[in-house]
């Protein structure tokens, strides 16, 4: 046993005294040049890749990876270049994966890219004010036909209901079970879709009976919180800068976009309304709508709503704005907050 130690311990060395390295230093043979790379590309742009060669290694061939996508190859140490447009907005995890004297090692960088375009300012004007119940804890916000259709969170006080938007007052209502904390809704083809936050499920109602027909679970890990659609699709916010699609028919997440301003993205996409192709969405804790492109993610305006606040009477820190409900009709935007007493008639221009 000791003889055979002995020759282990002497094979290990001559190893080590061969490949004249110590086996944890390989992950520093090949490294991305940080310094012909940015932090942050917009789609017009292109990006340089190239690697260091830390120990000179003969290099045969190298594959360059984005997000698990194979973009080229290149012998010997050869450079790459990807095209940015047509990315999906968000990180973009750059891989190499080096083939070298018999060997293989990989390594990693990320970059961001960001929307190409700075968002547009828009302003309001209020065309009316109505009552609005503070009790409220407003997270959806929706006009089916003439009538409004609110959702309402926290446990044991979630509900989903009919509303007269003059008067503010409820005429049907339908109370969740004390479990789950209410969020988005929306109506499509007759149908009222509603997600929980924290529950991972769903619920759909018959829209003229409020009748339930079915619960449905999430198909991701994710938490619940806007609601809105194209007419074809639903759309789903997750409190994060994430935007996802969904099949009605089926209630699975298709894709998701990615929401970016040309410098970072926005996080805590909140309540979220599908107006003339394009999503307006609350951003939580900030009192101002971004409108977003939904094909790529881009914020193309930002509402900024601020004003409203000093309208409201009992609007604190915490209640913060959340609702958006689009009348065709009119033409105008419905708004308000979470326990907010006034909801607000607005129309929006450049």
């Amino acid at each position: 046993m000791k003889n055979y130690k002995l020759l282990v311990t002497i094979l290990l060395a001559l190893t080590l005294a061969n490949c004249g390295d110590d086996p944890k230093d390989r992950e520093t043979y090949f490294s991305f040049n940080e310094n012909v790379l940015k932090s942050k590309y917009n789609s017009t742009e292109k990006i340089n890749l190239e690697l260091l060669n830390s120990k000179n290694k003969t290099i045969d061939s190298i594959i360059y990876f984005s997000n698990n996508e194979k973009i080229t190859s290149a012998k010997g140490n050869g450079k790459a270049t990807i095209d940015l447009k047509g990315k999906k907005l968000g990180y973009q995890n750059l891989r190499a994966l080096v083939y070298f004297e018999g060997d293989t090692i990989s390594t990693t960088t990320r970059v961001e890219l960001v929307a190409d375009i700075a968002p547009k300012l828009l302003k309001y004007t209020i065309v009316n004010t109505y009552p609005h119940d503070s009790n409220a804890f407003t997270q959806g916000y929706e006009f089916y036909n003439d009538t409004l259709i609110e959702s309402t969170g926290q446990n044991g006080k979630s509900y989903v209901a009919k509303t007269d938007f003059k008067t503010g007052k409820t005429y049907k209502k339908l109370d969740l079970d004390q479990q789950y904390f209410g969020e988005g809704i929306t109506v499509l083809n007759d149908k009222i879709y509603q997600l929980t936050w924290q529950n991972a499920e769903g619920f759909i109602y018959e829209a003229k009976s409020m009748k339930k027909i079915k619960s449905f679970a999430y198909d991701k890990k994710i938490e619940g919180w806007g609601l809105t659609n194209d007419g074809k699709y639903l759309y789903q916010s997750d409190g994060t800068e994430k935007i996802w699609r969904m099949d009605p028919e089926t209630q699975k997440l298709i894709d998701y976009i990615n929401v970016y301003t040309n410098e970072s993205k926005i996080k805590s996409v909140n309540e979220i309304e599908w107006i003339e192709g394009k999503i307006y969405g609350n951003i939580w804790f900030k009192d101002a709508i971004a409108v977003i492109n939904p094909e790529n993610g881009t914020v193309e305006a930002v509402l900024d709503l601020s004003g409203l606040r000093a309208k409201v009477t009992n609007a604190d820190a915490e209640k913060v704005l959340n609702g958006i409900a689009y009348n065709p009709k009119t033409k105008t935007i419905f708004v308000t907050g979470k326990n907010w007493d006034k909801a607000f008639e607005i129309k929006v221009s450049e």
